[in-house]
C-alpha cells in the first residue's frame, strides 16, 4: 500500500478520479482475519501494576460525553464538576481528556471548566445526520468554535460517501477545517453504516488526506458503533499513514464503551496495532459518558481490595 501512495499527497486529491482510483486501490480487508486478530488481542490478560497503570491511562483518555435532546446548562456543569473531580475522596485521580456538548453548551462547559487542562469539545455539522447544506455546517462549526470550542467532533456526509462522491466528502472536511481555526478537528466516520471494512479503511484515508487531527467511529446514535475489528481497520489506517505521510493522526472509538474491561481491549489493541506513540490522550480517546463510572469503582477495587459497588459513584 506504501508504495503506491505517490511523493505529493496532493496528487491523490486533485480530482474525482484520482481520489477514486487511489481509495479504491488501498488493499481490501481480510473481515475474517480482522476480527479473529481483535477477538485475540481482546483475551489479553492485565493484571495488577499494568492494570492499575491502564485504569489511569484510561481514565485520561475519555470524552466524557453528553448528547441528548434534554441536555441543559445544569448537566453541562454537573458533568463538567466530575471532570473536575473523577474522584474527590481519592487524590491523585485522573481527570479525563475532554468534555463533549452541544454547541449551544460549549460556553457554559468552558466556564464551568475554567483554567483546569480539560478540552471542551462540541459535535457540529448537523450532528449526528449530517444530513444540511454547507453554509448550515460550517455556522454550527463557527457557533462552537466562537463559544470556545477546543475540539470539534464533525460527520461525513456518509451518503456521499456511499454514492462514491469522494471528492464532495473531501472538500466538506477540508471547509470544516478551515472553519475550526486552531481547534482540532475530530471526522466521525459513522462506521456502522459504512457496511464494509473497506469502506471503513477508505473513509479513514479519506478524512485524514483532507486534514483531520483525529478520526472518530461514531456518532453513538445508530444501533452498531464502536467495535473491536472497525477500530483495529482504522489504527492499521494511522499507522500506515504516519508511515506514508510522517503526519500522525489520532483514533477515537465511541458509543458502546462502558466497562473497563472494554477500555483495556481497546488499549491493547492500540499498542498491538499502531504502537506506544498512540497511547496518550493526544492520539487515542475513548467517546463515553458511563464508562468513567466503572473505571473509578474498578480503581478504587485495585487500590482498596473491595469492590465499593454504583453508590460509590455519582450518577450522570
Amino acid at each position: 500500500m506504501l508504495s503506491a501512495f505517490p511523493a505529493d499527497p496532493v496528487e491523490v486529491t486533485s480530482s474525482e478520479a484520482a481520489l477514486t482510483r487511489f481509495l479504491h486501490g488501498l488493499p481490501g480487508i481480510d473481515k475474517v482475519g480482522a476480527e479473529s486478530r481483535a477477538a485475540m488481542l481482546g483475551t489479553r490478560s492485565i493484571k495488577k501494576d499494568a492494570k492499575a497503570f491502564a485504569i489511569d491511562l484510561a481514565i485520561s483518555m475519555i470524552d466524557l460525553t453528553t448528547l441528548e435532546g434534554a441536555d441543559t446548562p445544569g448537566k453541562v456543569r454537573s458533568l463538567c464538576a466530575k471532570a473536575l473531580h473523577p474522584d474527590p475522596g481519592t487524590p491523585g485521580t485522573p481527570r479525563p481528556a475532554a468534555i463533549c456538548v452541544y454547541p449551544d453548551l460549549v460556553a457554559e462547559a468552558k466556564q464551568a471548566l475554567g483554567s483546569a487542562p480539560v478540552k471542551v469539545a462540541s459535535v457540529a455539522t448537523a450532528f449526528p445526520s449530517g444530513r444540511a447544506a454547507l453554509d448550515v455546517k460550517l455556522a454550527d462549526v463557527a457557533t462552537a468554535v466562537a463559544a470556545g470550542a477546543d475540539e470539534i467532533d464533525m460527520v461525513i456526509d456518509r451518503g456521499a460517501f456511499l454514492s462514491g462522491r469522494y471528492q464532495a466528502v473531501f472538500d466538506e472536511i477540508v471547509a470544516v477545517k478551515a472553519a475550526c481555526g486552531s481547534a482540532h478537528l475530530k471526522v466521525i466516520l459513522e462506521t456502522g453504516e459504512l457496511v464494509t471494512y473497506d469502506n471503513v479503511r477508505r473513509a479513514s484515508w479519506l478524512g485524514m488526506l483532507a486534514g483531520a487531527d483525529f478520526i472518530k467511529t461514531s456518532t453513538g446514535k445508530v444501533a452498531t458503533n464502536a467495535t473491536l475489528p472497525v477500530t483495529l481497520v482504522m489504527l492499521e489506517a494511522v499507522r500506515d499513514f504516519r508511515a506514508a505521510t510522517g503526519r500522525q493522526i489520532g483514533v477515537k472509538p465511541a458509543g458502546g464503551i462502558r466497562t473497563t474491561k472494554d477500555a483495556i481491549k481497546y488499549l491493547v489493541l492500540v499498542n498491538e496495532t499502531a504502537g506506544p506513540d498512540w497511547l496518550t490522550p493526544d492520539w487515542f480517546r475513548l467517546g463515553a459518558s458511563s464508562l468513567l463510572n466503572d473505571l473509578l469503582m474498578q480503581r478504587h477495587k485495585q487500590a482498596t481490595g473491595r469492590y465499593s459497588g454504583p453508590d460509590y459513584v455519582t450518577v450522570d
